[in-house]
């Protein structure tokens, strides 16, 4: 029998008075709690958005009227992370179809956790604010798809909490195809942007969509996948960063507690693409029985939906608006971005997916859980490198 998952509802007034940016969402994580996929299906050729959404019991999307789950507080204090980082950093959002709210449900994030105000870009506001963008660049946004605009809602909140004076460009696809995808890609490079987060997948694919995403120092998340052990593209790519997923425990004063290996987090083994000498020098690679196969993920962060994150979304969503409890490696994807526009050494290398290899000693080394059977680390938490959490999850900001 699916339960409910409980708790309290947000002061919103109160949070927005007394401009509490570090209040806690309310504490209504549980443990037990149903979820399913926001985006459960995509043809051949296309990708399917990566979250997952916390349902009733009743198999139905759980929207409140104030927050549950974690928000600024928990990741900042869990993870170590400072709010802002250099000047100028601009964290692109690549996802389809178009969320017609995604600016209003920003602001309502914002009010309700008291981040400071986030302008939209233009009239010589360049920096530090909110642009969206159709796939080439222009304003002749696609038609809305409510599932999707959770997703952008998820990514766009996620990346903009975590680096609070990053410019968020938001790249809406025409569609979910892979060569629609591409083309945003393609656009959110020519746009400026420092990192690129991808909360997408579909089956490993061997072509790379022309080079799309390979571009050099340029912080390219992608989402490892939730279905378990098994491999997706864009994640497959030797020139991303693949992000895998975690359940994060805190404490009652927002600390790190503990991660697991989130049974859903994608891993494994690309049938297609090579890995990367830093990949291969890792400590315990040896034991993923990936040979010179580039192995999915190279780093992780909190993606259980049980332990998922507080999100506004107004774009009614399976009849409802409101506040979600959403998680799925499309939501570590935009952090992990974040994180790295937080670092701002994605230009120093031209793989920023090298780096967290280079100091494995400032994360934290997942070792325990599992996404499903396969013989090897790479469907289980172990010292070292594994396919679930990769090297491992933030730390403070030293190995981005």
């Amino acid at each position: 029998m699916k339960r409910h998952l409980f708790g309290f509802v947000a002061l919103v007034p109160l949070v927005a008075a007394l401009g509490l940016s570090g209040l806690p969402a309310a504490q209504a994580l549980n443990s037990h709690a149903d979820s399913r996929a926001v985006c459960p299906n995509a043809k051949l050729g296309h990708a399917r958005c990566l979250s997952r959404v916390v349902t009733d019991a009743h198999g139905n999307p759980l929207a409140t009227t104030g927050p549950r789950g974690y928000g600024p507080a928990q990741f900042h204090g869990a993870y170590s992370l400072p709010t802002t980082g250099p000047a100028g950093q601009t964290i692109a959002i690549v996802d389809a179809y178009n969320d017609p709210t995604a600016k209003a449900d920003l602001n309502t994030y914002d009010t309700t956790f008291g981040l400071p105000s986030f302008p939209n870009c233009g009239s010589g506001v360049t920096a530090s604010c909110f642009q969206k963008v159709d796939q080439t660049g222009g304003t002749a946004y696609p038609r809305t798809d409510p599932g999707w605009a959770l997703e952008i809602a998820l990514d766009v909140e996620t990346a903009h909490q975590i680096c609070r004076n990053c410019k968020i460009l938001l790249v809406e696809a025409n569609t979910a195809s892979f060569s629609n995808l591409a083309t945003a890609e393609n656009t959110a490079v020519r746009l400026g942007a420092d990192a690129i987060s991808n909360s997408y997948g579909g089956n490993e694919l061997s072509s790379t969509n022309g080079g799309a995403y390979d571009h050099a120092g340029i912080a390219i998340t992608a989402s490892s996948g939730d279905n378990g052990y098994g491999v997706e593209s864009p994640a497959s790519y030797n020139t991303v960063v693949a992000v895998g997923g975690t359940t994060l425990k805190i404490t009652s004063s927002n600390t790190y507690s503990s991660e697991s290996v989130w049974s859903g987090s994608g891993s494994g083994c690309s049938h297609y693409f090579s890995a990367r000498s830093w990949q291969t020098a890792a400590a315990g690679w040896s034991a993923t029985a990936c040979g010179s196969k580039r192995g999915v993920a190279d780093v992780a962060a909190d993606a259980d939906p049980n332990t998922g994150a507080a999100i506004y979304d107004s774009t009614r969503y399976s009849g409802q608006v409101g506040w979600f409890q959403v998680g799925g490696t499309s939501l570590s994807s935009p952090l992990i971005a974040a994180v790295y526009g937080l670092a701002g050494n994605e230009a120093t290398v031209t793989y920023p997916s090298s780096i967290p290899y280079a100091h494995v000693s400032s994360l934290h080394d997942v070792t325990t859980g599992s996404n499903g059977s396969c013989g090897t680390t790479m469907c289980k938490g172990a010292p070292g490198y594994d396919g679930p959490t990769g090297v491992g999850t933030p730390k403070g900001i030293t190995a981005f």
